[in-house]
Order: structure tokens, then sequence, then C-alpha cells
């Protein structure tokens, strides 16, 4: 006998980038979970579960978070399944990349370098980073991690 889809174990893909999506123009917004719960009249517990995937999202309710977060519907979307995950296949692409931008720690980084004007010192401070992250990688190497 063959598993429905609905049968799988764990959000369905979609859901999850969805979802991540959600999250990160909350927190673009400086939104609270529960900020975004009143606009919608849900818990903070549901909006919790929208954006980890654990619970779809109907396209009444993704329309009001649409609005409540000011972007378009479609931008939920924009990345197609094949590209979303996958997309840059350099050096830290892949969801562990997509977890870190999304995360707190991601997006202030983002904001606080988005704020650096002087293309000088933005330069320094990717070559900084860069130089830090490539000498914490030979480390690893090196001791077999």
């Amino acid at each position: 006998m063959s598993r429905s889809p609905s049968a799988r174990k764990g959000p369905d893909p979609i859901d999850t980038r969805v979802g991540r999506k959600i999250r990160m123009q909350r927190v673009l917004l400086h939104m609270s979970q529960t900020d975004l719960a009143q606009a919608l009249g849900v818990t903070y517990q549901q909006v919790q579960k929208y954006e980890n995937g654990r619970t779809r999202v109907s396209a009444s309710r993704l329309q009001a978070i649409a609005s409540a977060l000011e972007v378009p519907l479609a931008s939920f979307f924009e990345n197609p399944p094949a590209t979303d995950d996958h997309g840059d296949s350099g050096p830290g692409a892949g969801p562990s990349m997509k977890d870190f931008v999304s995360s707190p720690m991601g997006i202030a980084l983002n904001r606080a370098f988005a704020r650096i004007t002087d293309a000088e010192v933005r330069r320094a401070y990717l070559g900084l980073v860069t130089r830090v992250a490539e000498r914490e990688g030979k480390q690893q190497q090196s001791t077999g991690e």
C-alpha cells in the first residue's frame, strides 16, 4: 500500500519555505510574533506554526499575512523549489546559509553592514570576515573536524 502525500512525516518543503519567508519579513519589520498574531486574529503559537511550516497557511490567511507584513502575496513564492535551497553552489551555500541569513544574528549583521556607507570600509570589513572564515576553515581541516 502506498502512502499518501499527507501521510509524510514533517512539514512540506513549500510550507517550510513560505514560513521562512514570513518569519524573515516579520523580523525585518521589527514585528513580534505576538504583533503579527494580533493583526491576524490568531495566537502567537499559531504564527510559530506557520513560520516553521508545521501548519499550512491557507490562501486567505496568506493574503492577510502579506497585508500585515506589507509585501505582495507573490513574494512568498519568488524562488522556485529547484533554486531556493541550491541556487548558489559556492562554499557555504544551501539551507544552512539561508538559515543563518534569516536568523536574528544574520539579520542584525546585514542591517549593520547596510548602514556602512563608505565603500572602502565595506570592502575592508568583507576582507576581514573572509580572512577570519578562511583561517577558521584551515584550523578545522587541520583538526579533522
